[in-house]
């Protein structure tokens, strides 16, 4: 069976990863989440002039279409759709992705708080054991913002900082992109081939 994966979108810069994973679960047979903040609809329009709907039918819709999913294949829920799957450990998804991850979103989700529902989400992940990952995109970072990384990597949370490496010799920001997500899916244990591995021809 596929897993069911919730991918929650914030306000740090680095949408493409965001939608790149998306697509890339969709293509792979997994069943997607969708969440995505109030700050997020700026950083994706001012990244990729994409403006992210603000009804989660028509993000259903629209995300859908733009990635081929199948029925049922893809959900999105509201900031505050209290009644969504991902809100209760009764029906959590087997992981979840925050990509790209404010420093705030991390500091909130260290603090325990559930104020939104991605944070909720990302509590109900450590309660339950699942896979939490986080995908902070932010230089330099300060101690608390560290203090935070280690609190929740002890919690059991995965953190995967957006920093793409160049021993592909990357010639695209595609590349650079399908780096981080190639990352994240290992993490998933989902197979895909944005990319060869380490000592491998391609």
């Amino acid at each position: 069976m596929k897993p069911t994966v919730t991918v929650a979108l914030t306000g740090a810069s680095g949408m493409p990863y965001g939608l790149k994973l998306i697509e890339s679960l969709i293509r792979a047979g997994a069943r997607v989440y969708l969440l995505y903040s109030q700050a997020a609809h700026v950083v994706a329009k001012q990244e990729l002039g994409m403006v992210l709907p603000p009804r989660a039918s028509d993000a259903e819709r629209e995300f859908g279409e733009r990635f081929s999913a199948k029925r049922d294949q893809l959900r999105v829920f509201g900031r505050e759709d209290w009644f969504a799957p991902v809100a209760s450990g009764s029906n959590a998804p087997d992981a979840m992705v925050i990509c790209p991850c404010t420093v705030g979103t991390l500091a909130a989700v260290a603090a325990g708080l559930s104020d939104t529902l991605i944070e909720r989400a990302a509590d109900v992940m450590l309660k339950e054991g699942r896979k939490l990952i986080l995908v902070p995109r932010e230089t330099p970072f300060s101690a608390l913002h560290l203090e935070n990384m280690l609190k929740l990597a002890r919690a059991g949370a995965v953190i995967l900082p957006a920093n793409p490496g160049f021993y592909h010799h990357p010639k695209r920001i595609e590349d650079l992109v399908d780096f981080i997500v190639a990352r994240i899916l290992d993490q998933l244990g989902i197979e895909h081939d944005l990319m060869g591995r380490w000592g491998e021809e391609r």
